[in-house]
């Protein structure tokens, strides 16, 4: 970001924004249905959980076989791509 875009704040100044912004904005509640049914659905595993998912072996060679797949796939769309740019800037 240039010098001559960032603008000089003081404490003063940032109070005075939260302030007026405070009296501005109202606060609004989410309804308890919506509420119970988020603790429903978001559930934080286990330690042994986790320990039993990261000692799964066979899983673990798939996802990482996965990202090694994914990554040699991209590399090889790039050189392609670098290849047949290149090759059009000689042939002008």
């Amino acid at each position: 970001m240039n010098d001559a875009q960032t603008f000089p704040s003081s404490e003063a100044d940032l109070r005075s924004l939260e302030t007026r912004l405070s009296r501005t904005l109202k606060r609004v509640t989410p309804p308890n249905g919506m509420v119970e049914r988020l603790r429903s659905r978001i559930q934080m595993p286990t330690r042994s959980e986790i320990t039993l998912r990261l000692s799964d072996w066979r899983r673990m060679f798939f996802v990482f076989g996965g990202v090694i797949s994914g990554m040699l796939i991209l590399v090889t769309i790039a050189r392609a791509f670098y290849y047949f740019a290149a090759r059009s800037k000689t042939s002008l």
